[in-house]
């Protein structure tokens, strides 16, 4: 079953569609989603901060784990809204944190990746272990999204014994094509400056903790994420450079290879990603479920309870997601 998915009316576009989302849609229903932090430490000695949601869960219910975007974080307005839908079912809710993404720098020479599985399966475990008994369902949004899938695909059907379901959200799971189409025009000028305000600061910190590590000059000159991972995330995590890491660490390719249910989500109009690089029905096997609405943006998605209905909010998604992956668990939610 597809999900039908209609903009408001006075929302055209996937840009608005995505920076309206952002700034000023509703993330949550009642009282803002409150969050209690624990730090994990790495088998590498390094740390990633999880925020657990606070609130009432019953006792058999399936934990949720969310996955955040490039420079994500608890903060997020899509986070928060999975911590509503998350509150209105009363599921526990898990948001590891990527390092370098809580607010913190971590402490190793290295930061996150959007084919970071190997990360992804330490953080589920961790979860499952502080959970015993329940079941894992995991959504990942944007570069969590692919991570995610990667998790899914390299672990075949080993991945069931970590999760029941999986979902990735206007995750770009051709790295080479969404990366391309993120530093041209109105993307470049827009959202790869944003992405680069926090990336480049938080690099050259790393720098400082590590002298040496890379060439300074060159990480000053990037322009945009193909530039920025050729300096730094490529090399950083074992890439020969951005072209080796946008093909390898790229879930596409993987997506037969999964072998527990899971649903990719992508809006034909998201800015980031070219509605041509998404995998097609035959290009994934059958655990693999894709939802394609023509509108929504790059994790916009905002609805309306009225014609003019502003300031809309991002629920709608949340429980979308959300139900298909109750569903897949046996404990019904739509």
């Amino acid at each position: 079953m597809d999900w039908t998915f209609r903009a408001p009316w006075w929302l055209p576009g996937g840009n608005l569609q995505t920076l309206w989302a952002a700034l000023v849609a509703r993330s949550h229903n009642g009282d803002e989603p409150r969050f209690r932090r624990e730090r994990w430490t790495t088998p590498d000695g390094d740390f990633v901060d999880v925020d657990h949601a606070e609130h009432a869960t019953n006792d058999r219910a399936p934990v949720l784990v969310v996955f955040h975007g490039l420079e994500g974080s608890s903060s997020s307005a899509y986070v928060r809204a999975f911590a509503s839908w998350a509150r209105e079912q009363r599921l526990p809710m898990a948001m590891p944190h990527f390092r370098g993404c809580s607010g913190e720098l971590n402490l190793a020479p290295r930061a996150y990746h959007s084919g970071d599985h190997e990360e992804i399966d330490w953080m589920l475990s961790k979860v499952q272990d502080s959970h015993p008994g329940r079941a894992l369902i995991a959504v990942g949004i944007s570069l969590g999204g692919n991570a995610l899938m990667r998790w899914a695909a390299e672990h075949g059907s080993a991945a069931g014994r970590r999760a029941t379901a999986v979902a990735s959200v206007c995750s770009p799971l051709d790295l080479a094509a969404s990366g391309h189409a993120i530093g041209r025009g109105f993307n470049r000028q827009v959202y790869t400056r944003v992405f680069l305000s926090t990336m480049v600061p938080k690099a050259l910190a790393k720098l400082d903790q590590y002298p040496g590590l890379f060439d300074r000059e060159a990480l000053l000159r990037a322009r945009d994420l193909h530039a920025f991972d050729n300096v730094f995330t490529g090399p950083l995590h074992g890439f020969a450079g951005t072209d080796d890491y946008w093909m390898r660490a790229s879930a596409k390719p993987l997506l037969p290879d999964i072998r527990i249910p899971a649903l990719a989500l992508n809006a034909l109009n998201d800015p980031f990603i070219p509605a041509a690089s998404l995998p097609k029905p035959g290009q994934v096997g059958r655990w693999v479920q894709l939802w394609q609405p023509g509108h929504g943006g790059h994790v916009g998605f905002v609805g309306a309870l009225s014609p003019w209905g502003l300031p809309g909010h991002v629920l709608s998604m949340p429980a979308a997601v959300g139900a298909w992956l109750l569903r897949h668990t046996g404990t019904g939610g739509g």
